[in-house]
């Protein structure tokens, strides 16, 4: 929470230095940063430059605390002796694993899509999938780990490839 603070403090206080046009409109239905940005008059190198540096900064300090987090668990997993419980174990850090992977992924991607290109509505789909996307997917994600989930899973994909 603490990093989310700093992070959202630094960039307001950057953007109080840039001046705006004032018949500039946002393209899309929230305002992104890298967005909000684009519509400076001034000049917004500074800004661009402190979104990136940022990202690698506090994307590294999250990254390494999940990797870190993971190593200890594997570790210990692996010291359980029932391959039933280590299966159970391995299956609800899968879970977790892919909606972190998820969130993420989409989340770099945004970052990395409103870099290379300017197209408008590549990146409101991608704010979408970053935004929305992992959220959305969360519940249906750990509910794969039920059993009854998994085979009225099972059954709905064999009814579409039978009729496909």
């Amino acid at each position: 929470m603490l990093i989310s603070i700093v992070y959202s403090l630094l960039h307001t206080l950057m953007v109080l230095r840039l001046s705006f046009c004032t018949t500039l409109e946002i393209p899309h239905f929230f305002c992104e940063l890298s967005q909000f940005i684009k519509l400076a008059c001034s000049d917004a190198l500074i800004n661009n430059i402190l979104i990136y540096v940022a990202v690698f900064v506090f994307g590294a300090i999250s990254t390494s605390g999940i990797f870190f987090s993971y190593f200890h668990i594997v570790s210990s997993v692996l010291r359980i002796p029932s391959s039933e419980g280590k299966h159970k174990t391995f299956s609800t850090c899968g879970s977790h694993l892919s909606v972190v992977s998820l969130f993420y992924g989409t989340g770099f991607w945004v970052y990395i899509n409103s870099a290379v290109t300017d197209s408008g509505r590549n990146t409101v789909v991608a704010s979408v999938m970053y935004s929305v996307f992992p959220q959305m997917l969360n519940p249906f994600i750990y509910s794969l780990r039920n059993r009854d989930m998994k085979e009225a899973l099972s059954k709905l994909l064999s009814r579409i490839t039978f009729l496909v």
